[in-house]
């Protein structure tokens, strides 16, 4: 009686683990379809609304990694020029390599965020030497390894260059699946990071992953778009999650505003016949290695008795500049300078790669020279 018992209770036993292993299966087939007719859906729109972009025409993972860093923070619009501009001057690696790093800065001028083209000369040199010896990676583990590359990064010219299945999370992702999905975790919080790239991971098609994430990417940039997504027309409507519950305008959501510092800096122009005198920015703050006028900051002032010519106000993530700016005409040359400043004629100053502030006061001065 006891054997009989027994054998019942485990033959109950192991038909009941077996009903939970064929429900998980059946639960996993299901999640899988449904990660596969999303995944369809946009690789479809992709293919009727892509934009013709060039580093869409290749599978060069040296011009895929400019694109990327040229976009990064930049509109498709004004990053298109320059990528043209770059892989025109440096159509390999060896040549980007080969330049100095005043003269990409010089070529960068415009884009902002300057460290993204110190990094760019930086990586460019590191594929020169061993492990590279010159050969641009394509597998994103090496990617890491370069200087500037972040997982995004890594993950978007793997998935291009070589179809590793890796999946991109960028803004545009982190939009379109917390719409989708209706994920109320913050998308800049570590919980968040994670929760996301594991959702994207689990929506990429591994047969098609370059295609998957071109396309989530540029549905996110045209159609599930920050302000106004166009809902209506919208293939993925019936899917989305935050249009069901009305929380399409509270989606991604963040965990709060970035704090932004406001700084006084007064600029002078030193100005003898052709010639003023500048210096190259140091490393610790904001724009290091460009050109600027000479510089003080907050209450020190060292002419106030000569009026502002104008007054611009700059505006980066994290500050707000407001800077003065006076014109000091010389009776002759100034020798009483800090030994950083330099004098050049304004010839050659145009040369020099200086910020969109120095840029912007440049055109001001123009008429002096």
């Amino acid at each position: 009686m006891f054997i009989f018992h027994f054998a019942k209770d485990l033959l109950g036993f192991f038909s009941k683990k077996m009903y939970l292993c064929t429900r998980n299966k059946l639960n996993c087939q299901l999640k899988s379809n449904k990660s596969m007719e999303i995944s369809r859906i946009l690789q479809l729109w992709y293919a009727q609304n892509k934009r013709d972009l060039p580093w869409r025409e290749t599978r060069d993972p040296y011009r895929i990694w400019l694109s990327e860093i040229i976009l990064q923070q930049t509109r498709v619009a004004q990053g298109y020029d320059y990528y043209l501009k770059f892989v025109s001057r440096y159509p390999t690696v060896a040549d980007l390599a080969a330049a100095s790093e005043d003269d990409v800065l010089k070529l960068w001028q415009g884009l902002g965020y300057y460290s993204r083209a110190r990094n760019l000369h930086a990586a460019a040199l590191q594929v020169m030497s061993a492990p590279y010896n010159g050969l641009f990676p394509s597998r994103y583990e090496e990617l890491r390894k370069l200087k500037g590359i972040g997982p995004y990064t890594a993950a978007a010219i793997a998935s291009f260059s070589s179809d590793e299945p890796v999946a991109v999370v960028d803004g545009n992702v982190y939009r379109v699946l917390s719409r989708l999905f209706d994920i109320e975790t913050p998308i800049d919080s570590t919980q968040g990071q994670k929760e996301f790239l594991a959702l994207a991971t689990e929506l990429l098609d591994p047969e098609h992953p370059g295609t998957h994430n071109q396309a989530i990417m540029e549905f996110g940039a045209l159609q599930c778009t920050p302000l106004s997504p166009h809902c209506p027309d919208c293939p993925l409507a019936e899917k989305c999650l935050s249009l069901a519950n009305r929380t399409i305008d509270k989606r991604p959501l963040k965990t709060g505003k970035v704090k932004v510092r406001e700084r006084l800096l007064h600029y002078y122009l030193y100005k003898y016949k052709d010639t003023l005198w500048v210096r190259q920015r140091p490393g610790g703050d904001i724009w290091q290695g460009l050109w600027e006028f000479v510089i003080t900051e907050g209450d020190e002032i060292l002419h106030p008795e000569i009026p502002v010519a104008f007054t611009i106000r700059h505006q980066l993530t994290h500050q707000l500049l407001i800077c003065d700016f006076r014109i000091i005409e010389l009776p002759a040359p100034i020798k009483t300078l800090p030994p950083e400043y330099e004098p050049v004629s304004w010839q050659n100053w145009q040369k020099k790669a200086v910020s969109k502030l120095i840029s912007e006061a440049n055109k001001k001065f123009s008429a002096l020279f």
